[in-house]
């Protein structure tokens, strides 16, 4: 049971930052910045994948790609254009551990998905009719692609930018979330994001004791939170 203390903790803090200017300075903003289901799910897969580490560093690195596809990043990677950028085997460094050959091979990826769905909404939609069960079709999908370290291979850790991208996908009524998968995923069913800083603010507060960022754990915090926001 969590504390009435804490429950009136948790209700302000989400009164602080479910706001539209939690948006300035998140990767969430670029989802806003283009128009069409189709451009915003796949700008959003795109900054949900690389939102790790700094803001500082990652945050430029979503602009270069919104840049580059010119406000149309669905048409971008179905198409191929990313190639102007981005080379198979170049191992110059793009952000930290993604080199710009690896960004191609998982781009390529992406690509093939389009094409044979036609959205990762619509993939989703085949594969999966849950949270958790999108989050290990996303993992699936590009596990057999041969990606690695873009995306995770299972659903083993705690898969947080996969769970950050869909709650921005599946929870309607926000000023920060799209909601455009909102009618075939119930968003009583998405997982926690978790690292390492919202497992210690957790554990803090006394929401988890586990200090491990696992899926089973992200399963846990979600559990317990749903005593305040079901």
């Amino acid at each position: 049971m969590i504390s009435d203390d804490t429950c009136v903790l948790l209700r302000q803090y989400a009164q602080k930052y479910e706001t539209a200017d939690f948006l300035c300075g998140d990767p969430s903003w670029f989802m806003h910045q283009v128009e069409g289901a189709l451009n915003q799910e796949t700008l959003a897969f795109l900054a949900s994948c690389l939102s790790y580490g700094s803001r500082t560093q990652f945050i430029p690195k979503i602009a270069f790609l919104l840049e580059k596809a010119d406000g149309e990043p669905y048409t971008w990677v179905r198409c191929g254009a990313f190639e102007k950028e981005f080379h198979k085997a170049d191992g110059q460094c793009f952000y930290r551990l993604y080199t710009k050959g690896l960004m191609y091979d998982f781009l390529s990826a992406l690509r093939r998905l389009l094409c044979d769905y036609g959205s990762l909404g619509a993939y989703i939609r085949s594969e999966a009719n849950d949270g958790l069960g999108a989050v290990a079709a996303i993992c699936r999908f590009f596990s057999g692609q041969g990606i690695k370290l873009v995306v995770p291979q299972d659903t083993q850790s705690a898969c947080k930018r996969v769970c950050m991208f869909l709650r921005w996908m599946v929870r309607s009524g926000s000023p920060v979330d799209l909601g455009l998968w909102a009618d075939f995923i119930d968003r009583r069913t998405l997982v926690m994001p978790l690292d390492t800083h919202v497992l210690s603010q957790a554990c803090r507060i006394g929401l988890l004791k586990s200090r491990n960022a696992t899926m089973s754990t992200a399963i846990k915090l979600t559990e317990t939170l749903k005593e305040v926001f079901p």
